[in-house]
């Protein structure tokens, strides 16, 4: 009998028993235990769970919410006059924010209807119709009809602003206690989302977080086994920006490998569906309007944050087919993502794959604005609940923030600029490049060697995979458990027997062979 047999939390659960004692990460995250000694430090052997109103739920949401409004705080500068005074003012002090801007800009401060009404060019600078996906255009509208009227622009901006805070503060609560409850004996995980610089730095520079709200609410469903619930908020929150949709590839190839392609084609059938809904109306009685995210998108050159445009500054080159290359990188990356998928040892959970295509997506883009880390977040935190690395990751992202708010002043301060030259920024882009992409390796590593997988090394499968935990494989492309970094993680319960039964996820080496089709799949 080995050692983890005899740690209760270390010990795997078998199929539809409860789930086991929570994970305290005091106990197994160094930097973890390392943090709590300002609260008395780390858990003790006899600690009671569930004794307490303060439940690891509750005070996940309650630490977002203050983490939030300490980036309200950070803004305040800018409330307080940058945005209205000048270009430079708000990346100087590094706060600035979309919000106010677009009141007016889109329209909003007119009673213009998004999508139905063009916006005249004089407000718009030349942008006709908002160019946010639907979802997100009626956030905003929503927010604009709960701003009140009068002829002070400049505290209307204000009080939009403050009213869009409120709505995405929600969001990042939503976002904190859907990672929170995603692995159920990890509800500490979500401190992770709760306390991300980055997430504070950037909530209200955009609408970004109500996709992730959603997209967070989505993967929950999931993990509770409610495939059809999971869709129609997939498609929701693909109604508010397009990232989501990529959740459907590491679905479709977890399912492929497991046999449970019904419950996928459920899923991916009502993503489309509530997508569908939402946008209809709009695609009927305004084409054009609805059209304008969806073209800007394609028609938008190389910008900031991304390495095209290190390629393209240092090389004089437009870079015009750039849409064309970063297409063929992610075509390339799913490929890669799909060869791993149904390669591993053992199945990779589903919270890995997610945070790779999306960290693919955000890596190969011809754009990234500072606010597009909130896509990884919650991401992160479930795919690699390590402190470490997290902090390591998030420190780049911090750099990054700073950093083109700093690159804008020097481009808009004239002959007296100060700030971040070219050079300077793209070292800052360097920098959040090399931060994703290491925990991007992290999280490989893992998938190649799950005795290193922080979630599986204490006994679990993929808590966060619904129908997909503790499944047995069905279809895979290489001997599945082979290696000794895969025997030496207890496996989960198959379908056919006990821990490491030949067709389990966790079998021994070589007990599963390349078998396409070689069971019917459920």
């Amino acid at each position: 009998m080995t050692s983890v047999d005899h740690d209760p939390a270390r010990r795997p659960a078998a199929a539809g028993a409860p789930d086991g004692p929570p994970v305290a990460p005091t106990r197994h995250d160094e930097i973890a235990a390392r943090g709590s000694e300002v609260l008395g430090g780390p858990l003790g052997r006899r600690v009671l769970f569930g004794a307490s109103w303060w439940t690891p739920v509750r005070v996940v949401a309650l630490v977002a919410i203050g983490m939030f409004a300490l980036g309200m705080v950070q803004k305040y500068p800018c409330y307080d006059g940058a945005w209205f005074s000048g270009a430079n003012a708000q990346y100087t002090r590094a706060c600035y924010s979309d919000i106010p801007h677009l009141y007016q800009g889109r329209g909003f401060a007119d009673g213009l209807t998004p999508y139905f009404d063009k916006i005249p060019p004089e407000v718009s600078g030349g942008m006709e119709y908002l160019e946010y996906p639907v979802l997100t255009g009626l956030f905003m509208q929503v927010a604009a009809l709960f701003t009140p009227g009068g002829d002070d622009l400049v505290h209307r901006e204000q009080v939009y602003w403050l009213v869009n805070a409120g709505m995405l503060m929600a969001c990042a609560a939503v976002v904190a206690v859907c990672v929170a409850r995603t692995h159920r004996r990890r509800p500490w995980d979500g401190l992770l989302v709760a306390l991300a610089p980055a997430l504070a730095l950037t909530a209200t520079i955009n609408w970004d977080l109500l996709a992730v709200a959603l997209t967070a609410a989505a993967m929950l469903a999931w993990s509770r086994g409610r495939p059809v619930a999971a869709g129609v908020l997939l498609g929701l929150a693909t109604a508010a920006k397009l990232y989501p949709a990529l959740l459907l590839w590491p679905l479709l190839l977890l399912c492929l490998r497991a046999g449970r392609l019904r419950q996928f084609g459920g899923t991916a059938a009502a993503t489309a569906g509530a997508w569908l809904v939402v946008n209809l109306p709009v695609m009927i009685g305004a084409p054009d309007g609805w059209a304008k995210f969806y073209t800007f998108s394609q028609e938008r050159g190389v910008d900031f944050g991304s390495f095209w445009l290190i390629i393209s500054q240092r090389s004089g080159e437009p870079l015009d087919d750039a849409n064309i290359y970063a297409i063929a990188l992610m075509a390339l990356g799913c490929l890669g993502i799909g060869a791993l998928a149904l390669t591993a040892p053992r199945r990779p959970r589903f919270a890995q794959l997610a945070f790779l295509v999306v960290a693919l997506f955000i890596v190969t883009n011809k754009v990234y604005s500072p606010q597009y880390v909130l896509w990884l977040i919650p991401l992160a935190a479930l795919a690699r609940p390590r402190w470490r690395d997290f902090l390591v990751w998030q420190f780049c992202e911090v750099a990054y923030y700073l950093g083109i708010w700093l690159y804008l002043a020097y481009t808009n301060g004239g002959e007296d600029a100060k700030g971040l030259p070219p050079d300077g920024y793209h070292v800052a882009i360097a920098v959040h490049l090399l931060g994703t992409l290491y925990l991007c390796a992290v999280v490989v590593r893992d998938i190649v060697m799950p005795d290193r997988d922080p979630v599986r090394r204490l006994g679990d499968d993929d808590p966060g995979g619904g129908v997909l935990d503790r499944a047995p494989d069905v279809r895979v492309l290489a001997e599945a458990g082979h290696g000794r970094h895969a025997a030496g993680v207890p496996g989960p319960v198959g379908a056919r027997g006990a821990p490491g039964a030949p067709g389990a996820s966790g079998a021994p080496p070589g007990a599963l062979r390349v078998r396409w089709g070689a069971e019917r799949a459920r």
